[in-house]
């Protein structure tokens, strides 16, 4: 047997998480804090306090020239063009069948410089998909490797935040940006997550990462919690967020996937994907991804066949686990259209046992206000 030579990257975090005494892990790629607690308690922290995450994993490709807007709103399928300066939004973006290459956030920095965060796992595939297919008057960079990435997330980081920050950050609609400074260190802030609650997303350089997350643990104190990915996995889960990979790929498209309100089939131009996706529109959908709570004990997990009360095959489990907020086992899937309306009674074949499963209305967890 030959010894795989890769080794994994490291963000400019790594070593903070090694004296935090991370749990680390390759993902991505990259070698990344699983948990630093317990995954159950750095959850519960989030829902009800405040966590700090390292994402410094994810890409960062910017778009700049006259240009930049019209290129990277043919890309997608949400409106770019109709972003204000420090506006953002999620979006897919799609193949010519309507697959989807990736899931990313996009920020209209200025009208001639805008900001394209994807998934760690895709940063090549994607920097590759958009040069191909680049519009004219604008140029791409990837910063990944020159940019940090840190996610404050719960019904206390505003709050916390805005010790390090001028006190106006509190006043930061959802789904926009600002640059600021932050513990004497020049920030991009937005105020998104992937978690199911309030906070930020906020990016400085890489070699002044380490002063931020310090600084931003010193002023959270006990109400702030250090959390890894598997927390991260669980909260969005809850959410209904949705991870590239397991519950999106190339062979599935967003109006499958639930994500219709991010496809712009009348209210912008042309884009990539646009006709397979008035076409499967038009045609009806023959499956989609569901929302499913066990009513049974049993776990269902990514792979697993979902299957109706005769036995008939008419899915399968795209993301699960136990869900640490709602104490019961909750997992997304793609069933059969027929299969799909809440209140739907299935079974999840969990290693060769059925487990009874209930299709219900999304998402699991939202948050009060």
């Amino acid at each position: 047997m030959v010894e795989s030579t890769h080794q994994p990257q490291q963000t400019p975090l790594c070593d903070a998480h090694r004296a935090a005494g991370a749990r680390l892990v390759d993902f991505a790629g990259f070698l990344m804090p699983l948990s630093y607690q317990g995954i159950i308690a750095e959850h519960c922290a989030v829902r009800e306090s405040a966590g700090l995450f390292d994402v410094s994993h994810m890409g960062q490709l910017r778009f700049r020239g006259n240009g930049a807007i019209a290129a990277v709103d043919r890309l997608v399928t949400n409106n770019v063009g109709g972003l204000a300066d420090g506006g953002a939004l999620y979006t897919p973006i799609c193949n010519d069948h309507g697959g989807v290459v990736d899931d990313c956030l996009v920020y209209r920095l200025a009208a001639d410089d805008v900001l394209v965060i994807v998934n760690a796992s895709n940063v090549k595939k994607d920097a590759d998909w958009f040069l191909a297919h680049l519009g004219p008057n604008c140029e791409m960079f990837d910063e990944s490797e020159q940019t940090a990435l840190v996610a404050i997330q719960g019904p206390r980081a505003v709050e916390i935040f805005a010790r390090v920050a001028p006190p106006t950050i509190a006043d930061l609609p959802a789904f926009n940006a600002a640059t600021v400074r932050a513990a004497d260190v020049e920030c991009l802030v937005a105020r998104t997550g992937y978690t199911g609650e309030d906070g930020f997303e906020i990016a400085c350089s890489a070699d002044r990462a380490t002063t931020l997350w310090n600084a931003l643990r010193e002023v959270g104190g006990d109400q702030l919690s250090l959390a890894g990915l598997g927390a991260r996995d669980t909260l969005r889960l809850e959410a209904r967020l949705m991870l590239y990979g397991n519950d999106l790929d190339d062979e599935t498209t967003p109006l499958e996937a639930g994500l219709g309100w991010t496809v712009k089939l009348k209210s912008k131009g042309d884009f990539i994907g646009k006709q397979a996706l008035q076409a499967q529109k038009k045609a009806g959908l023959q499956r989609k991804l569901v929302c499913l709570v066990m009513r049974s004990r049993g776990i269902a997990r990514h792979g697993h066949l979902i299957q109706s009360t005769d036995g008939t095959t008419v899915g399968r489990i795209t993301s699960g686990t136990k869900s640490p907020t709602l104490g019961e086992a909750i997992a997304l899937g793609y069933v059969d259209t027929a299969q799909s309306t809440p209140g739907t009674r299935l079974v999840v074949d969990v290693r060769g046992r059925a487990v009874d499963a209930e299709v219900v209305k999304g998402p699991f967890y939202q948050r009060a206000s």
